[in-house]
């Protein structure tokens, strides 16, 4: 029998699941496992014209087991007979109505095909109005304002997204017993307590999405709940007092053991919201900005309590309490869309060689299709080399508004924008606008957290973009005047998921102690380029006034409205 203590982190994203096996001493990463959510990839259940993202629980199940089952071949027997837990991450708010025995609705035959009956992505903003509904009660109740945590209420969380169901599938709301995030259901499914009152609640989607706060008391007040709808009665009713990230929650079934080819006393920790793993993956400490770069972004720090008091930060991002590392505050703002901007211009470039290419008969199908499949991979890629070769146009500018503001001052209903094209503005020159308008939405929320009294010494960068584009990195050193650190790690929600992990087994007293052994290290550091201050300070300020203009016609349109 191995002496070597395994532990398996799990980090479901907006595309595929993700597994990791690491040494909990050594920190290695022994074996991984990626798998895609296969009705996702083709498109099902969503309308991105209507900012409808759902999400069928199947592929979250079969993609759990296929991504865990590659990572243990890949480590070998040693480590799956020394695996002593597993926990996993999620993307958040991500809830689904589930029945009196916690199962999602749409593994029942007759909504097995209703997306009101699905997981409702975080990106989901079919919620706008009821996201208003929500804000302007919680804000002002009884001399209490529920929102002073976490800032205006935004349509990706989850009371928003139920009252949306509520209004819009009351079906699916008759026969759901309660609601429950994806990084609650899947811990609840390997320990098989999936029944509504008997879930564990992390603190992490408690705490950030549905309010819970101790100087509340737990939730928002059972009136105040009631005058918004008197649904919400029957979640809250369900909903028990979340636990931290790192907790014992029990040891997987036999089902699951035995489909994963695991022993039954793996112990399951509690879930987490991917971004909070990936802080803790890139260690995460006090006065330390982790900024997990992907389809968005989240920035988040860890704060001591009394620290926070007094300071007014409801504006510019969320807190709660013993999110991400247990016994602290912590601090999350972010952009609603950062990499998703770049995935949209791709396809964009994309629509004519796709559209040319149908025509040409006379090319077999898999030479088109390599063809389509070397452009998508390099038009990025060629677009920045040619914007490190030339000057940008100084008078393109862009807003990255283009899933909405989430901070500072949230507003789901802004739009992206870009102005000053001519007929002689290029399509590098629209990405370079594109690039900067991401960037500067990153350097709006540091001057805001700074501003408002926030302390931070260093800045983590960790995701896809961070790793991939030295274009970008580069560029936001310039911008924030600052050094960014990129972590090594290929998989940093996945690290942090398996250093709770470690914590859940008992292996390491606390997430902080796990962390440094099991962390990982920094990669390469940007240094920000003096040369480059005077030109960004000005494309800053005309950034500002764009985004004060779109703020103007927005506000014009819903009066016409």
């Amino acid at each position: 029998m191995t002496r070597k203590k395994f532990v398996i982190g799990v980090d479901f994203g907006s595309d595929s699941a993700r597994a990791i096996i690491m040494d909990t001493e050594t920190g290695e990463t022994v074996g991984q496992g990626m798998c895609e959510y296969v009705r996702w990839m083709e498109g099902k259940y969503s309308d991105s014209r209507r900012s409808i993202f759902r999400q069928h629980p199947l592929d979250y199940l079969e993609a759990f087991e296929n991504c865990v089952k590659r990572a243990l071949q890949e480590a070998g027997l040693e480590a799956a007979a020394g695996v002593k837990a597993i926990a996993v991450d999620t993307t958040g708010s991500t809830p689904a109505p589930v029945d009196e025995k916690g199962t999602p609705l749409a593994l029942k035959d007759e909504f097995c095909n209703n997306p009101d009956a699905m997981f409702y992505m975080w990106k989901d903003h079919s919620a706008i109005e009821e996201a208003e509904e929500v804000n302007k009660i919680f804000s002002s109740f009884e001399q209490e304002d529920y929102t002073r945590f976490q800032g205006k209420y935004s349509s990706e969380w989850w009371w928003a997204k139920i009252l949306h169901a509520k209004r819009t599938a009351p079906k699916v709301c008759e026969a759901a017993a309660s609601w429950v995030e994806h990084s609650d259901w899947i811990p609840a499914v390997l320990t098989g307590k999936t029944a509504p009152r008997e879930l564990v609640r992390n603190a992490c989607g408690a705490g950030h999405k549905a309010l819970w706060h101790s100087d509340f008391g737990g939730l928002p007040s059972r009136n105040v709940l009631e005058q918004v709808d008197s649904y919400f009665l029957q979640i809250a009713d369900t909903y028990k007092a979340p636990v931290t990230a790192g907790t014992n929650i029990g040891t997987i079934t036999e089902k699951w053991a035995e489909r994963l080819g695991l022993h039954t006393d793996v112990i399951i920790g509690s879930g987490s919201f991917d971004a909070h793993a990936g802080a803790v993956g890139a260690g995460i400490k006090p006065r330390t900005l982790v900024k997990v770069i992907g389809t968005s972004t989240v920035d988040m720090l860890v704060e001591e309590r009394d620290i926070l008091r007094g300071k007014d930060v409801q504006d510019i991002c969320g807190q709660a309490e013993n999110s991400i590392i247990p016994g602290y505050v912590g601090i999350e703002s972010g952009q609603a869309a950062f990499g998703d901007v770049f995935s949209w211009y791709r396809r964009i470039m994309m629509w004519p060689v796709k559209d040319f290419l149908k025509e040409l008969v006379d090319i077999p199908e898999p030479e088109k299709e390599n063809i389509e499949k070397k452009y998508y991979k390099e038009v990025i890629a060629r677009l920045e080399q040619i914007n490190l070769e030339e000057q940008p146009d100084p008078d393109i500018i862009a807003l990255e508004w283009f899933n909405g503001r989430r901070y500072p001052m949230a507003n789901d209903s802004v739009k992206g924008m870009i102005s000053g094209l001519t007929l002689g503005s290029t399509a590098p020159q629209i990405y370079a606008a594109l690039a900067a308008a991401t960037v500067f939405g990153a350097k709006r929320i540091l001057e805001a957290m700074v501003t408002r009294g926030l302390k931070i010494d260093n800045i983590i960068a960790v995701g896809g973009v961070a790793k991939k584009s030295a274009y970008m990195m580069q560029m936001l050193a310039d911008v924030v005047k600052r050094p960014i650190m990129v972590s090594r790690a290929e998989q940093c929600c996945a690290t942090g998921a398996a250093i709770y992990a470690a914590v859940a087994a008992g292996i390491y007293p606390d997430v902080l102690s796990a962390s440094g052994h099991m962390s990982e290290s920094i990669e390469k550091t940007y240094m920000p380029d003096p040369q480059n201050k005077e030109r960004y300070d000005l494309l800053y300020r005309k950034y500002l006034n764009l985004c004060r203009h779109e703020e103007t016609i927005r506000a014009e349109l819903e009066n016409i409205k």
